[in-house]
């Protein structure tokens, strides 16, 4: 037997991830589109302005409350009945479930007070607050 044909019976020794890593691209485009459709900070609110403002973390809950006096739970519209059992099952889960309040600038601050009263009561007691954030100043600007 000679070495060439002795090359013919060799195994294959390599795995071509090519294709892997393909699926892996094409799946992470799909999840970043995805992403950005299902946030709830899409809804038109009026954000106070912070320049210390940091991105909110990922929590269950996310309430909104609009000028007009609507109230929105993870983008879905609630009563403040409906908001109050959905604290009170969530603190059932969870105790240390965080809640993001994000309130339009011309929200009274008591309707603010209230839904942090509501929560409390419930047994949720970690909160965010939803707010735009600033570009900071140059030297010769001012606001």
């Amino acid at each position: 037997m000679t070495s060439s044909q002795h090359h013919d019976d060799d195994f294959i020794t390599g795995i071509n991830i090519i294709p892997l890593v393909d699926i892996v691209l094409v799946l992470l485009i799909i999840f970043m589109v995805t992403a950005t459709i299902m946030q709830p900070s899409s809804l038109p609110v009026h954000l106070p302005k912070a320049k210390t403002a940091e991105s909110p973390t990922p929590a269950p809950l996310h309430v909104v409350l609009m000028e007009d006096g609507t109230i929105t739970v993870n983008g879905q519209p609630a009563t403040i009945t409906e908001l109050k059992r959905l604290f009170y099952q969530q603190a059932g889960r969870d105790p240390k479930t965080s809640i993001v309040i994000g309130a339009d600038r011309k929200v009274a601050h008591g309707e603010v007070i209230h839904l942090i009263d509501m929560a409390r009561e419930a047994g949720l007691s970690r909160f965010a607050f939803m707010v735009e954030g600033v570009r900071p100043l140059r030297k010769d600007e001012t606001r």
